[in-house]
């Protein structure tokens, strides 16, 4: 009874190790920086990192286009204010009728035109 004992005890301790063997196998293969999960996990950290930039570089650039777009509109409001006291000066001016001008008191002149056949 001790042997059969010891046979199964062995024979255990061989699948258990055999078990750990395949399972430190598949664990380096699954860490491997080039084609495991080490590697996404590397490309991943690459790309956050140059989207991070990418998020700071488009940052820069809206706070520069807000900048120059609220001096832009700074100066159109004081056009417009320039325009408005403008067109307010216009309606105080006295209002100019032209004089009605007689037109000369000419006889139509008939131009024979070369290919007619005659004086109109």
């Amino acid at each position: 009874m001790n042997l059969i004992a010891d046979i199964l005890l062995v024979a255990g301790a061989l699948g258990a190790g055999f078990y750990c063997f395949i399972l430190a196998r598949r664990l380096n293969r699954f860490t491997d920086l080039e084609a495991g999960v080490g590697g996404a996990v590397a490309v991943l950290s690459a790309q956050v990192d140059d989207l991070s930039k990418a998020l700071k570089s488009a940052q820069s650039a809206a706070d520069t286009s807000a900048g120059s777009l609220g001096d832009l509109t700074n100066r159109a409001e004081d056009v417009a204010r320039r325009l408005e006291l403008m067109v307010a000066s216009m309606h105080d001016l006295p209002d100019q009728k032209a004089e009605p001008t007689e037109p000369p008191n000419e006889e139509p002149v008939f131009v024979r035109h070369p290919k007619a056949g005659g004086a109109r």
